[in-house]
């Protein structure tokens, strides 16, 4: 198509970016996060996506979807509706390890009392890692929060077992990368969308 007009050649040219700019993606470490997901229904927006070292190694990385941008860990807890964080691997790992990991996340997170709530959810989280054996660099994961329905955990694109119907668990989990003792704190960081 050629313009004749370079008016109508500069709206074509703004059309497009602004059509390119819609379907944005971000990319960490080699790994691409679409700028929303769709979860059941429910539009969703990164928030933030970033990498998981362990001393010098990359381990994985991570995006966060909210309904609405929130810049700190109260304010990813408190948000409404659907929520996703999603993991893909940069580097082999035994998935009970990874299970046993999260658990340990998740109590250095939070208080005796509260944990001790959680502790059959738990123990089912890492009973669905260590029955999948090992996670295989390019794998992913997924853990939803689906309001009406409960905290879902998605593995290589199948949902694993019944959903965790109480919304303390999500949480629970969120705070494994957003608490006050988190996994990674420059991942902390990226997921709440603060520049590096």
């Amino acid at each position: 198509m050629i313009f004749r007009n370079p008016k109508a050649w500069l709206l074509a040219a703004f059309t497009l970016l602004a059509v390119s700019g819609a379907m944005a993606q971000v990319t960490v470490s080699g790994i691409r996060f679409d700028d929303t997901a769709d979860i059941r229904g429910s539009k969703t927006h990164l928030n933030g996506a970033g990498t998981r070292y362990k001393a010098v190694f990359k381990v994985y990385v991570a995006g966060l979807y909210l309904t609405r941008k929130a810049g700190t860990t109260e304010e990813v807890l408190a948000a409404p509706g659907a929520k996703r964080i999603t993991i893909t691997m940069l580097r082999d790992i035994d998935s009970s390890e990874l299970g046993k990991l999260f658990s340990r996340g998740i109590e250095d997170n939070m208080d005796k009392a509260s944990f001790s709530k959680l502790i059959p959810g738990v123990l089912r989280m890492s009973q669905i890692f260590s029955e999948n054996k090992k996670l295989n660099s390019g794998e992913n994961f997924a853990i939803d929060w689906i309001p009406g329905t409960g905290t879902v955990l998605t593995l290589r694109g199948v949902p694993q077992g019944e959903p965790f119907k109480e919304p303390e668990f999500y949480n629970a989990l969120l705070r494994i990368w957003l608490g006050p003792q988190p996994a990674d704190w420059k991942l902390k960081d990226a997921l709440l969308g603060k520049p590096a």
